[in-house]
């Protein structure tokens, strides 16, 4: 028997696959269990529909992150922090930091996607990736400047 797959099944095969079994498995395992469906060609023809419809939402998300990226790596965020002797900080900058600086200038980065290593600990210009999607990077300018007292006399 012909069926489509609904799930990941071991050793047969993959969501969306069509592959061929033996009745009594897909009759009295597969299906009742929701695993698979009879490949009818309604079936077939929507599976087909999905796939496609996968495809573009795909490539529209693609071309968002590739415009994203350029607009991001024109971008320079400055971080003004209080820094001691030789521009070691006295904390650090870190992916939640960049995340609210990035918001607050409108764009929506998730603190998780920021491929920071180590937390920034020193003054100057850092490149921080940040995946925007699937294999798609931009890499923020993170300046970080000595924040200036106001209470100097």
């Amino acid at each position: 028997m012909e069926i489509i797959l609904r799930e990941d099944v071991d050793k047969l095969g993959a969501s969306g696959d069509v592959v061929e079994v033996a009745d009594g498995y897909a009759r009295n395992y597969l299906i009742p269990r929701g695993y698979a469906l009879r490949a009818t060609e309604s079936e077939k023809k929507r599976l087909r529909h999905e796939i496609e419809k996968a495809k573009e939402r795909k490539a529209e998300k693609t071309e968002q992150a590739q415009k994203l990226k350029a607009q991001l790596e024109d971008e320079r965020f400055i971080f003004p922090v209080k820094a001691g002797e030789e521009g070691k900080l006295f904390g650090s900058v870190t992916t939640k930091d960049i995340g609210e600086e990035a918001a607050e200038e409108g764009y929506d980065i998730d603190k998780r996607n920021i491929a920071l290593e180590d937390n920034i600990k020193e003054l100057g210009v850092h490149k921080v990736p940040v995946k925007l999607f699937d294999d798609i990077y931009a890499n923020l300018i993170i300046e970080v400047v000595e924040a200036k007292e106001e209470d100097e006399e």
